[in-house]
């Protein structure tokens, strides 16, 4: 497979990038990717997602560190497919305990709307709840 091309967000918050399905397949250093870019997407929206979750529940949060990775498999029978996303999520939360705080993520992880936007593609999570 072959051709390639260029992607920058209308935005213009981050620079042109050089796209292409070798670099893709190849995840060649200093490239990037849809399953990327995907990612990074889902890892910012379920942020507000549980920031959002957290401050209706009274307990806003002092810091939210997340982080997506994509599954993307090729060769398959019916093509090439995001198969999962990996969310993985810190927060330290004052005043909260753990399972108020898993609550909200996994009500993060439901009405976040890339979530959404994946519906047919298999979301884990991990959630781990900070002290100090």
């Amino acid at each position: 497979m072959g051709g390639g091309g260029s992607v920058r967000p209308g935005s213009g918050a981050f620079p042109e990038l050089p796209i292409s399905w070798n670099r893709r397949a190849q995840r060649e250093q200093g490239a990037t990717s849809p399953e990327e870019l995907i990612a990074a997407a889902h890892a910012a929206c379920f942020c507000m997602a549980l920031s959002n979750e957290l401050a209706k529940a009274g307990h806003p949060a002092e810091t939210i560190l997340a982080s997506a990775s994509v599954a993307f498999e090729t060769g398959r029978a019916d093509g090439a497919a995001i198969t999962s996303v990996e969310l993985v999520v810190r927060a330290r939360v004052p005043g909260m305990d753990e399972p108020a705080f898993q609550a909200a993520a996994e009500g993060a992880r439901a009405g976040c709307p890339v979530s959404k936007a994946l519906a047919g593609v298999e979301i884990r999570l991990q959630a781990a709840l900070e002290s100090g």
